[in-house]
């Protein structure tokens, strides 16, 4: 069960993170020298149309929305995992989709895109350490893991991790705030 999440999770994260990557060198080295300024998901959308035609703004919209899809699944993966093996709460597949997306929807009917991707990025940076430290600290205990515990390494390597996110997660919220 464990192989198969873990493996689950890498699919996951590994798609949602070369899509990201595709995305931004794509983003990067079109609208670098063509269409300086561009900070509207919408416009980048449209101004893809005449400079790399209709497929390539296609890709890009289809790119977005499996990036997306990607996170949302990792991160109901997990919150999953947490509910039912710590606090030992089972809930329903169409309870925990009706509640991961509806705020999705809500934000995005209500809130311009851009706004709302700051806005839930703001948001993620306040909520995102607690779980990663949490993370770091019950992973390293052998009285909560048993034999699955993490080496001094990895918990070495994960608290390093950890403060460079908390850290960049400061500096977003500070930029955000000023």
């Amino acid at each position: 069960m464990l192989a198969l999440s873990n493996r689950e999770v890498l699919v996951a994260l590994g798609i949602a993170g070369f899509v990201n990557l595709a995305m931004v060198m794509m983003f990067a080295s079109v609208f670098s020298k063509s269409e300086p300024g561009i900070s509207d998901i919408s416009v980048a959308y449209h101004a893809l149309v005449p400079l790399l035609g209709i497929g390539a703004a296609t890709v890009f919209l289809i790119s977005l929305i499996a990036s997306g899809i990607s996170s949302s699944v990792v991160g109901t993966m997990a919150g999953q995992v947490v509910i039912q093996g710590f606090v030992n709460v089972r809930i329903s597949v169409w309870v925990r989709r009706v509640v991961t997306m509806i705020p999705a929807f809500v934000i995005g009917l209500h809130f311009n895109v851009v706004d709302a991707m700051i806005m839930s990025q703001v948001a993620l940076s306040f909520i995102l350490p607690l779980p990663l430290i949490a993370l770091v600290v019950l992973s390293s205990r052998r009285a909560v893991m048993g034999n699955y515990a993490a080496g001094k390494m990895t918990v070495g390597a994960a608290a390093f991790t950890t403060v460079v996110i908390v850290l960049l997660n400061a500096s977003l919220i500070h930029q955000a705030l000023a």
